[in-house]
């Protein structure tokens, strides 16, 4: 069976090339990746195990240029800017993964963080659930939350800014 940092390399590799559809088969597990414009599924299932190992199929498909699209706007402050100066200290935090993006750790919790609270390293922000399992991030940098890019329960992209920091 795969490990999880390995199925995370497989969904950036996956991510990254012209391939529309990925399947891999090793000693009963059989990982599916099914990528669309906007995003890339993951499906991994137990398969009764067999003495034969299943070829790797990858089947090339056109080129087709992904729309990322932010369901949060972004600041217009942070963009345009009061001057250089306001967006040079802005560390951004990323999604170290693709998955499902949650501000808190049950419905009913409070957030992590909100906007304006001071933030250290180790200070983790949100969770990105990805095949069932929670992942807590982390900040990185300490610092100021100065904004929130994405909603609670959106899909985010491996690579995709979560949080903006003054550092």
């Amino acid at each position: 069976m795969l490990k999880i940092q390995e199925i995370r390399e497989l969904i950036k590799l996956i991510d990254d090339s012209s391939i529309d559809e990925f399947v891999f088969e090793q000693d009963g597990s059989k990982v599916q990746m099914k990528k669309n414009q906007e995003t890339t599924q993951v499906v991994q299932k137990v398969v009764e195990h067999t003495n034969q190992s299943a070829p790797i199929v990858a089947q090339p498909q056109p080129v087709a240029t992904p729309s990322v699209q932010n369901a949060a706007p972004q600041n217009e402050d942070v963009q345009s800017g009061a001057g250089n100066e306001a967006t040079e200290n802005l560390h951004k935090i990323t999604s170290p993964m693709v998955g499902t993006f949650y501000a808190s750790p049950s419905p009913d919790a409070a957030k992590y963080v909100n906007v304006g609270e001071k933030v250290n390293a180790d200070t983790v922000v949100c969770i990105v659930e990805a095949m069932k399992l929670f992942n807590e991030i982390e900040a990185e940098v300490s610092g100021e939350v100065v904004e929130v890019l994405v909603e609670n329960g959106q899909l985010v992209e491996y690579g995709q800014p979560l949080f903006l920091v003054r550092v």
